[in-house]
């Protein structure tokens, strides 16, 4: 009696069984050859409960926000949604964009990441593999769903009113994004040395911000650098998207994996809360550099000269050919810096290279139909939302019979529209959700997932309602960010090496590719209706605001637990 395997299926069978089972086999191989060749109607039946599963799960993450937002519009506001159904299918494009998009990543561009993340370090030198994670890094940045969405903002701004950020936002916009990209790669070179050497997550997080908040400071002394803050702070929440933070982490846990250090526990930790810092530095540098070279009156003379810069971003924001373009120009350098990497430095053959191509393929078409959907869909119900709402407090020129509420009432109607926006948006953000059940496995339990996902809801929906505050009221950004980041240190000093890493971490899941384009929209339809000079800052506050929350949580824990063992 012998052992024989066929296939995935294990025998004890005399020879003469053996080739009984061998000729069934062969036979009913053919049989399931024959089998597979299905028909049209079939093959929808088959696929139809797997794009159907994909579908929902986008479905539900936009269409309550959409329709609290409209609802918010018709019912408080006493206002029809104009281009009504341009927005509808804009969402809808929105929906069916990210169901292929998020698909395709997991296809086409993950593979990429993971194997090119456990091989690099085989077949290459370290310089030469943080060299990779660098670029990778700038790639992934341009390659960012709500990017555009940053970029497409300078057309709300005054080059009057504040010149330093209109020039950055128009005049140096490609040389931006670069700076924010370069800020990713020295996040994802530092978080890949992190996972490498076990380095502690809180000195690297004194040493990012102890640069930050000084030039922050030093900014906050200059009238026209001052109104750079805000972006320069919303430019880390853009930047921890869903294809930055996938991509970075599969090369930086892969690195350590095939270095024999990616077991720990806190593997795939730090990349992202140095992805949302260094950044913030790195559009800080680019301002400063604008405004110690380039004069006032040049800018103003720029603007002048280019005064079709507000109808070429009219025309980018409606032209939806350009956002197919724009689609292919942010995918195809990625992936063709991850097949040169993959194809000529690694010398790798692709397993399953059709079903790598269909992922890729799916990835560049979702980033086509949700780049429309953004212009013509959420970026255009939030602004238009932005700009009515302070019809509730004030009036203002869109409406006749404003303001609707009396002021005090008006403004807290604003600010908990605001407030239910950000717990809605957060709660309904997969990321999330993933954390946290993450989050409860490597803290066996004691922070539950449920837990974790009211305490950062909580916090984006308290920054959420400070940063509305901030453009209606029209005061320096710096004056909550400072105090709060100074409160967080001396958290992350108090707290454990574990919380610090859940609570830092946690605000890279706020920032999706729903979340970001809608509260920057809004913010920025809000400013212009009350005049402020911009109408950055909401994300940045957003950010904040959960990394505070679960770190408070996490002390809370922490004393329970103390208290719990005393008593025994």
């Amino acid at each position: 009696m012998k052992k024989y395997r066929f296939g995935d299926y294990a025998r004890e069978t005399s020879l003469d069984q053996q080739v009984i089972s061998y000729n069934h086999l062969t036979t009913a191989s053919k049989d399931v050859t024959q089998a597979i060749k299905v028909s049209s109607v079939d093959a929808y039946r088959l696929l139809r409960p797997y794009f159907q599963v994909r579908f929902v799960a986008q479905l539900k993450a936009v269409v309550p926000l959409g329709v609290y937002l409209i609802l918010f519009q018709l019912l408080i506001l006493r206002q029809l949604v104009d281009n009504s159904w341009s927005i509808v299918g804009g969402l809808f494009a929105v929906i069916v964009g990210l169901m292929f998009f998020m698909e395709g990543l997991s296809l086409g561009l993950m593979p990429f990441g993971e194997i090119i993340g456990n091989k690099l370090p085989q077949k290459s030198t370290l310089p030469v593999v943080l060299s990779i994670a660098f670029l990778l890094g700038i790639g992934v940045t341009f390659a960012e769903p709500a990017i555009g969405a940053l970029k497409a903002a300078g057309a709300n701004v005054s080059p009057e009113k504040a010149p330093y950020l209109y020039a950055l936002l128009n005049h140096y916009a490609t040389v931006l994004v670069l700076m924010v990209g370069g800020g990713v790669g020295l996040a994802t070179v530092l978080g890949t040395m992190r996972f490498l050497y076990g380095w502690s997550l809180k000195p690297m997080i004194y040493l990012a911000l102890v640069p930050t908040l000084i030039m922050t400071v030093i900014a906050l002394n200059d009238e026209q650098l001052a109104k750079t803050l805000g972006l320069a702070w919303d430019a880390g929440a853009v930047t921890t998207g869903p294809i930055t933070v996938p991509l970075v982490l599969s090369l930086g846990i892969g690195i350590a994996s095939a270095a024999g250090k990616g077991s720990s526990s806190l593997s795939g930790f730090g990349i992202v809360t140095l992805a949302s810092l260094f950044p913030v530095v790195a559009v800080l540098m680019l301002a400063f550099y604008v405004a110690y070279t380039v004069d006032l009156n040049t800018i103003m003379n720029m603007a002048l000269s280019s005064g079709q810069v507000v109808s070429h971003t009219a025309w980018y924001e409606k032209t939806p050919m350009l956002e197919l373009l724009m689609a292919i120009r942010a995918i195809v350098p990625l992936v063709l810096f991850l097949a040169l990497v993959f194809f000529v430095l690694l010398k790798e053959k692709l397993h399953k290279q059709g079903e790598v191509l269909y992922g890729l393929s799916l990835t560049l078409l979702g980033m086509m139909i949700f780049n429309i959907g953004l212009t013509y869909g959420l970026s255009d119900l939030g602004n238009q939302t932005g700009s009515l709402i302070p019809a509730a407090f004030k009036k203002i020129d869109a409406m006749d019979n404003s303001p609707l509420y009396l002021y005090s009432l008006g403004i807290f109607i604003t600010v908990a529209f605001a407030w239910l926006l950000g717990f809605g948006a957060t709660l309904a953000e997969p990321a999330l959700n993933a954390l946290g059940q993450t989050v409860e496995n490597l803290t066996q339990g004691a922070f539950k997932k449920r837990m974790l996902m009211v305490a950062v809801s909580f916090g984006v929906a308290i920054g959420i309602a400070l940063g509305v505050l901030k453009i209606i009221y029209n005061f320096p950004i710096a004056w909550l960010l400072l105090p709060f980041y100074l409160f967080a240190i001396m958290l992350t000093w108090l707290s454990s090496e574990a919380f610090v890493n859940i609570a830092w971490d946690s605000a890279g899941v706020t920032t999706g590719p729903i979340t970001v384009p809608l509260v920057l929209a809004m913010g920025l339809g809000l400013g212009n209706a009350v005049n402020a000079v911009e109408g950055f800052g909401v994300l940045a506050l957003a950010s904040i605001g959960p990394i505070l929350s679960v770190l408070i949580l996490g002390k809370i824990i922490d004393l329970k637990n103390k208290k719990a063992e005393d008593s025994v």
